[in-house]
């Protein structure tokens, strides 16, 4: 591994009182900066805010007008503003809009971060917006925006590769499609990521930035992989996968990448270098077309659900068969028996060419007829009724998200048609689904869908590394992820929804 540049941080601090907002400033310990919001404090004080710092401070004070807490007059806005500065913050924000040219010039620039926020996209006139701020003089130059796509957050990567270098960048990508530039800001230029418990903007916290994420071991040429998908917020795998990098002393990371589209992943992946990625819902048959060569496996199931990208060949891959096979080899002996499958998506696919594989008789179960006997066709199987009946089947096998985290109470089947040997399904949020627990309770052996993850994701990690990684660390991790669903996350008091 090469020398890594040590990627720098800054923790926002929003709080309700001055008290209680230098208690956190002083909590914070792995940071390079801290964001001092004094807008959100119901009694702001300049000295105290700084006083006995540990650490570097920007102090911000921003109005409602930009997503702030900020009521007051904008004269006393600037006053809070020049008052950090004569008093000596590090840095003090003040947005481009706020026309606040003479804080700037009075320390020419210096200590001055320059700020623009937009919550509703990527402005089409970023470049020139960006050439402006930098113009100046402000020492560092922020934009705040809200990508709706992967492509505009590779949108935010060209334009600040294209910016001059006439003063410090900060790039951020707000929501969900922004992931990237919070994690990876040496790739987007920025000088620092920000952190902390804004968690509408996407904002992560300080733990998932540097300990899942390994923030602090990100380099220029860490490899950059991730879940392709639609939604992908709650998935385990780049908690697996990240663990996974870091048991094997591997430099790369793995994030989760929501795109709208299947193309909208492949702009991203060109821009910023992806070099692999996992494929789930929608796009796991949408991916198949995309690739360049698909391998005998995910030829036969039409589904992709892992890509690698060699010198710019696009390569195809399905580790679901085998990771769904796996955990059923301590269970049951395929050949011969009666598997009834519930849905016709990807996964589905999957599942029926691999218990075709092994000599048993598959029924697709599924509301709409067609793409049931498409799926039905891959694994010389039969369509049955949806829901199927009692004493029909010996397998039961639900590929729907029905029962998926936060609908936990649903179930794809009614408790009194549970009558077979073994229900397994592949919905792992939350580990035990309504469905398994009346699996369990009418008899049944139960499989749940956290097995296949594990065994799938070990396959999907080898073939991008060479390293067949330890079920045991990407299970301890799932299993940490799925505990933050249990309850509801803790927020920062303050409800501004201005990114920092």
């Amino acid at each position: 591994m090469g020398l890594i540049l040590r990627q720098r941080l800054c923790v926002t601090v929003t709080a309700p009182s001055m008290t209680e907002l230098r208690r956190r400033r002083d909590s914070i310990v792995d940071t390079d900066l801290v964001e001092l919001r004094l807008d959100s404090v119901k009694d702001p004080d300049v000295a105290g805010a700084l006083a006995d710092r540990r650490q570097p401070v920007i102090v911000t004070c921003r109005p409602t007008w930009e997503g702030g807490s900020f009521t007051g007059s904008e004269e006393e806005r600037k006053r809070i503003l020049g008052h950090a500065l004569d008093a000596g913050a590090d840095y003090v924000d003040v947005e481009v809009r706020a026309g606040f040219d003479a804080l700037i010039a009075r320390t020419r620039g210096k200590r001055i971060v320059l700020s623009l926020h937009d919550f509703e996209g990527v402005p089409r006139d970023l470049a020139e917006r960006l050439d402006g701020m930098q113009a100046s003089g402000a020492e560092v130059v922020k934009i705040s925006v809200t990508p709706r796509s992967l492509r505009e957050c590779a949108a935010l990567h060209q334009a600040a590769a294209r910016a001059k270098p006439t003063s410090a960048l900060v790039v951020v990508g707000m929501g969900e499609f922004g992931i990237a530039t919070r994690v990876l800001p040496s790739r987007f230029r920025s000088s620092w990521s920000y952190a902390g418990g804004l968690a509408g903007v996407g904002q992560l916290t300080p733990d998932a930035l540097v300990k899942d994420f390994r923030f602090r071991e990100i380099g220029a040429e860490t490899a950059l992989y991730g879940l392709v998908g639609l939604p992908v917020s709650h998935s385990v795998s780049p908690a697996m996968h990240n663990a996974a990098f870091a048991a094997a002393g591997l430099d790369g990371v793995y994030l989760p990448l929501p795109a709208i589209e299947a193309d909208d992943f492949v702009a991203f992946a060109g821009a910023l270098n992806v070099k692999g990625a996992s494929v789930t819902t929608p796009y796991k048959v949408a991916f198949f077309d995309r690739v360049e060569r698909a391998s005998e496996i995910a030829t036969r199931v039409g589904a992709i659900n892992t890509v690698r990208i060699d010198h710019g060949r696009w390569l195809g891959d399905n580790t679901d068969v085998g990771g769904f096979l796996e955990p059923l080899r301590h269970h049951l002996s395929l050949d011969g028996i009666r598997a009834a499958v519930l849905g016709a998506g990807g996964a589905a696919r999957s599942v029926a060419v691999g218990l075709a594989s092994r000599g048993a008789r598959v029924t697709i179960h599924a509301r709409n007829a067609r793409r049931a006997a498409e799926v039905a066709a891959l694994a010389g199987g039969s369509v049955g009724p949806w829901p199927p009946k009692k004493d029909v089947w010996d397998l039961l096998v639900n590929t729907t998200p029905v029962g998926m985290y936060p609908q936990v109470d649903r179930t794809p089947l009614p408790a009194e048609r549970l009558t077979g040997r073994v229900v397994y399904d592949l919905v792992y949020n939350p580990p035990v689904t309504r469905l398994l627990k009346e699996a369990a309770h009418a008899g049944c052996r139960a499989i749940g869908g956290l097995d296949m993850l594990v065994e799938q994701a070990r396959l999907q990690f080898e073939w991008w590394t060479g390293i067949r990684p330890s079920a045991d660390v990407m299970r301890s991790a799932a299993l940490a992820r799925l505990s933050c669903f249990e309850q509801p996350p803790a927020v920062e008091a303050a409800t501004t929804r201005s990114q920092s």
